[in-house]
């Protein structure tokens, strides 16, 4: 019973290593020289601790968003375009599998155009 569950305590070891082992490393090896600047908080272009009513750009915001957004339709798209061969191949999708990707980057080409008519790419 035991000799089953052996590959995913080594799989986790492994894993524990892989993610200890280099922040060690870089407390150990790396130099360590602070100063004022490198030890101010910093986050979304201002002060950390101003005031929590100050106005600030919302255009950052925008922008990640719209990352997130057309970066998860490349998380659609790289499975489809793995399996293309075998929707070609196949005779009764491969029109079916053809048009539904087309509709797809269509749909998210719109999306880029209408973000980028409304100037939510613009960075002055």
């Amino acid at each position: 019973m035991l000799e089953t569950y052996f590959p995913v305590l080594v799989f986790v070891l492994i894993g524990l290593v892989f993610g200890i082992a280099p922040v060690i490393t870089g407390m150990v090896v790396a130099p360590h020289r602070p100063n004022p600047e490198k030890l101010s908080p910093y986050e979304c272009g201002f002060e950390a601790f101003e005031d929590a009513r100050m106005k600030f750009d919302v255009r950052y915001y925008l922008i990640s968003i719209l990352f997130i957004l057309f970066d998860l339709e490349v998380a659609f798209l790289v499975p489809w375009a793995t399996i293309f061969k075998e929707i070609v191949a196949t005779e009764s999708i491969k029109f079916f599998g053809f048009v539904e990707m087309i509709v797809f980057i269509a749909i998210l080409v719109v999306g880029y155009a209408y973000a980028w008519a409304k100037g939510g790419l613009d960075w002055e």
